[in-house]
């Protein structure tokens, strides 16, 4: 407890500092209606992909971070649901799946009617793992209002909180205000902010197990005798779906009115892990954007290991076409035509480093010795011995004497000391 205890008021207090920072909160910039050119069909040599029906979109390599899709990634937009990504990745970085969550009034501030809850009471208690399945699978508004009040003390503190984990993620066009994603100008985020935040969220083995539930029962709690029982809104996950796509382990959906359907998704094929982020489209539209983003990286490109990391280029590319830069940290930066990153490594001289340095802790291995020498080297052995226990017994012999010669001048002094004082007294 004193551990659980220590996570949440070091977060709480991370987010203080960075509201007492004096970063100042900037008004969305927010273009809804605005159409982007598919900015990687520039690319020389890069395989053509297709146009989506959603504002903003882009694919990448959760493994390498290379972006083989980019339309208008960097562009703000309102992001909903897939707000509660982070909610999710913050709640099990700060908190256990079984400790117990007890709602309070702050919930139901999110109950409206045309919003996701589960219709939780005040004072009723779920298990944080329940919890976050609420979250994940029915997009529950009033869970989400109350991981934030439990996980950071108020849902302001908690958003502080986001946003700082989102600026160490390297997110830079992303601020939010609320653990849900209900409606706010000062709550938006990008496509490509999203993909490094769920990039992030997937490293969790927890993470993952929820978001590829694509059915889950909340036994009766202490004030509610009834089950629930939640069913995913994800069709790319959903077997049933007919938009189910195979290799898909889960996302998040999104809606509002002035978001309209955003999309994140994560599937994995022949080796590679691909995040497919798609926002503001109408009902339909997003999923079959991701399916197009899905099948144009599986079908065209390839994870290539390099020394200490790997890339992610086209089918029919070479790591020989590649140009490297590199870092003081010991890094090498990969690049398509010169110019385009693709993936990092480790600079080959430090690998080079590493294969030898077991090397040079192998003993060396000498010849055996001849029966002559057998004996001379146990004569030496004897010597050595000796001479070592006289040193010892010298130096013990030493340290007597020395104990002995401090113990007679002690005395001496005293008996001066006694004589002395009888003279005084005389």
């Amino acid at each position: 407890m004193k551990k659980k205890r220590y996570k949440k008021l070091t977060a709480i207090l991370a987010a203080v500092l960075l509201l007492c920072s004096g970063i100042p909160v900037m008004a969305a910039e927010v273009n809804n209606g605005t159409t982007y050119p598919v900015s990687t069909n520039a690319i020389a040599n890069w395989p053509q992909g297709p146009d989506t029906y959603s504002e903003t979109a882009v694919l990448m390599d959760a493994d390498t971070g290379a972006i083989l899709y980019n339309k208008g990634m960097d562009e703000k937009r309102y992001p909903a649901s897939i707000t509660k990504i982070m909610t999710a990745l913050l709640a099990l970085e700060h908190s256990s799946l079984d400790e117990e969550v007890t709602f309070t009034e702050e919930c139901l501030a999110d109950q409206t009617s045309d919003s996701g809850n589960l219709g939780m009471k005040v004072g009723e208690i779920l298990t944080m793992r329940q919890c976050l399945m609420a979250l994940m699978i029915r997009s529950a508004n009033d869970v989400a209002t109350q991981i934030a009040v439990h996980v950071a003390g108020s849902v302001s503190a908690f958003a502080d909180m986001m946003n700082q984990r989102a600026q160490e993620l390297g997110c830079v066009n992303t601020h939010f205000v609320n653990a849900s994603g209900m409606p706010d100008e000062n709550h938006y985020t990008t496509a490509h902010d999203m993909a490094l935040i769920f990039q992030q969220a997937i490293k969790n083995q927890d993470f993952l197990d929820i978001i590829g539930t694509q059915s889950f029962t909340i036994e009766p709690t202490n004030m509610n005798p009834e089950s629930r029982v939640l069913n995913t809104h994800h069709a790319l996950l959903s077997a049933s779906a007919p938009e189910h796509y195979d290799g898909c382990f889960g996302g998040k959906t999104g809606v509002t009115a002035a978001s309209k359907n955003t999309l994140v998704s994560g599937a994995a094929r022949n080796g590679m892990t691909l995040i497919a982020v798609a926002m503001r489209a109408d009902a339909g539209q997003v999923c079959q954007d991701h399916i197009n983003m899905f099948d144009y990286g599986f079908n065209n490109f390839q994870k290539v290991e390099v020394p200490g990391g790997a890339v992610t280029i086209p089918q029919n590319a070479q790591i020989e076409d590649l140009t490297t830069t590199e870092s003081e940290e010991v890094r090498e930066t990969y690049y398509f035509n010169q110019n385009y990153f693709v993936g990092t490594g480790t600079k080959s001289e430090e690998i080079q480093q590493e294969t030898e340095e077991p090397e040079t802790l192998t003993p060396e291995v000498t010849q055996e010795p001849q029966k002559g020498q057998v004996k001379e080297t146990a004569e030496n052995s004897g010597d050595e011995e000796k001479e070592t226990y006289k040193l010892i017994i010298d130096i013990l012999i030493g340290l007597i004497g020395m104990t002995v010669i401090i113990m007679i001048i002690s005395v001496v002094r005293k008996k001066r000391k006694r004589k002395k004082r009888k003279r005084g007294r005389k």
